[in-house]
């Protein structure tokens, strides 16, 4: 019996170390793996970000964000989305709730602190039809655009919503070489140290525009490949057919990078064009080629480092952000899933980095908010598809 209970443990034993020096080997095997892997900013949802909205407010199709040289955060929704039953309290049919002013400040904590917008009582300005694009430079002053059916406009306003200059008009059609009105805008973006805007000129012309931010003179804009831009209509996008030589609407972003290259959301065509700053067209890249309906590259940002080596990317189509590597265009990882819970995206659509790496997310459609992600420094690639990126412990 003594020599029987000996040999079983002695057995269990040998099993024991066996299994220590297998998950010893695979620990020093994930090691080296992550020694080797790719470094690549790692993002976890902050589930609590932001603050519950005052008054009872709801939001809409929340179609732009920025975070501004004070880290807060600006975003622009369609305020007419909510419908009767989220706008009881304004339809006289309940106590719950209200439609939030258009414009909305938060802090770094996700507080409000201001709010604004919409149709002057004076008519001293034209407010676009349909909010689209916000952008909040480091001058105090914050930037819209609209691509309503005859939207043909940027507005400059304060911080605290005071009107200060409209560019272009309303009731334009679509002319993708006019000189004195957009048509439809997605989004803007300013290069402050030469007072020049890079208009996304979008959703009725398929063209980058860059104009004078003093006197709203267009000095420069082009199509797809560079080329003179043509409204012809391409019809429907076919991944199997050759790229093609025009955008298609919408032209979606338009961000200029430390080194002077500006990236171009073709969103319904599935690409991201890369431009010198006067429209020479450089490279391009296709994001899940395959995806149809409203495409799949929405929105860029640049990652806060001096080289910004990172670009991320919205995917409004496939509900995920896309970290990539700015040099390659390579896309390194992925993050997120379709859903409403912390984490998941509907319509994923503007995205915006704080001056800490931080990552803000907009959803559209009903989807309709605002996410935070926190930046966690670089870390080891190890998957291409990351799911919902829950917060580490939790």
């Amino acid at each position: 019996m003594n020599k029987r209970n000996a040999l079983i443990g002695a057995t269990l034993c040998g099993a024991l170390a066996a299994l220590g020096v297998g998950q010893n080997l695979l620990e020093e095997q994930a090691q080296a793996q992550a020694a080797g892997a790719v470094q690549a900013p790692k993002y976890e949802v902050d589930p609590a970000w932001p603050q519950p909205l005052p008054n009872g407010w709801f939001i809409g199709q929340t179609i732009g964000v920025w975070a501004d040289n004070q880290d807060h955060v600006w975003i622009i929704h369609r305020n007419d989305s909510p419908d009767a039953v989220e706008a009881a309290a304004e339809e006289g049919t309940g106590a719950c709730c209200k439609k939030a002013p258009p414009v909305i400040e938060f802090d770094a904590t996700g507080k409000v602190v201001s709010a604004w917008g919409g149709p002057p009582a004076d008519k001293s300005y034209d407010w676009p039809d349909s909010n689209h694009g916000i952008y909040a430079d480091t001058e105090g002053f914050v930037w819209i655009g609209g691509n309503g059916g005859t939207d043909g406009l940027v507005l400059k306003f304060d911080r605290k919503g005071k009107f200060i200059k409209q560019f272009g008009k309303k009731g334009v059609k679509a002319d993708s070489n006019a000189t004195d009105h957009f048509f439809q805008v997605a989004k803007i973006f300013v290069d402050e140290k030469n007072n020049e805007l890079y208009v996304a000129d979008g959703y009725g012309n398929k063209r980058v525009v860059v104009m004078d931010t003093e006197t709203g003179v267009f000095k420069r804009f082009w199509g797809a490949y560079g080329n003179k831009p043509d409204d012809t209509n391409l019809g429907r996008y076919n991944p199997s057919a050759p790229p093609a030589q025009q955008f298609r609407n919408p032209v979606h972003c338009a961000d200029l990078s430390v080194d002077n290259l500006v990236y171009v959301c073709d969103r319904v065509n599935d690409r991201l064009q890369v431009f010198s700053k006067d429209g020479k067209f450089i490279k391009e890249a296709f994001y899940q080629k395959d995806s149809l309906g409203d495409g799949s590259v929405w929105d860029v940002a640049f990652s806060r480092d001096p080289q910004q080596k990172f670009l991320i990317m919205s995917d409004g189509r496939n509900a995920k952000v896309r970290v990539i590597n700015r040099e390659t265009l390579e896309e390194l990882y992925n993050f997120g899933e379709g859903g409403h819970y912390p984490g998941q995206f509907y319509a994923i659509h503007s995205i915006a980095l704080d001056s800490k790496g931080n990552l803000y997310t907009t959803e559209t459609y009903q989807g309709r908010r605002v996410q935070k992600f926190v930046n966690k420094g670089l870390a080891p690639v190890t998957k291409k598809d990351m799911g919902v990126v829950w917060p580490t412990g939790r």
